[in-house]
């Protein structure tokens, strides 16, 4: 009787050591600098930044589903819609909203005013309607701020109380 030839090698898994996030966003330098601390920082994520020549939401979208049509998100991985409200027709937000509904991995987050708002959550709870406010009370923690962020400004500890604060004002 002959024994069968055992091997040593094992089939490769098909999961990511690292949960993928795929993010298109509106603006081009403030968000990437801002998302690209959590792939430095965590060893458990990978941030895709899909780089963008048009700001307006609609490009955001249509660079988003030309990747997903080249590249396949596997179940653990998520693909997020970055965009500023920024006075846009409800239309035009609603196409974008619709289109995170179609898989449980796809996401919308909308920022209003605008995604420096988001930073400044990081600083102190306030309320801000308008983008220049917005900007204004921001460059009182990022001295010269104008597109462009100091990562070291962005501990764990402050994106936590931008969380909470933003979930206090969501009423969560």
């Amino acid at each position: 009787m002959t024994k069968k030839k055992r091997t040593f090698t094992r089939p490769l898994g098909e999961r990511r050591y690292k949960k993928l996030f795929v993010i298109a966003a509106e603006g081009r330098v403030t968000e990437r600098q801002y998302f690209d601390l959590f792939d430095r920082e965590s060893s458990l994520i990978k941030i895709h930044y899909l780089p963008g020549h048009h700001s307006e939401p609609k490009h955001v979208l249509k660079t988003m589903r030309k990747f997903l049509k080249d590249e396949n998100l596997q179940s653990t991985d998520e693909a997020w819609l970055v965009v500023d409200h920024d006075g846009r027709s409800e239309k035009a937000l609603n196409t974008r909203y619709h289109w995170s509904e179609q898989a449980d991995n796809y996401g919308f987050a909308l920022s209003y005013p605008k995604f420096e708002y988001w930073l400044l959550l990081h600083f102190e709870d306030v309320a801000v309607t308008s983008t220049r406010r917005c900007s204004d009370k921001l460059k009182k923690y990022l001295p010269g701020f104008d597109k462009g962020i100091d990562p070291k400004m962005f501990t764990r500890k402050k994106i936590q109380d931008a969380i909470d604060r933003a979930k206090k004002r969501r009423g969560f």
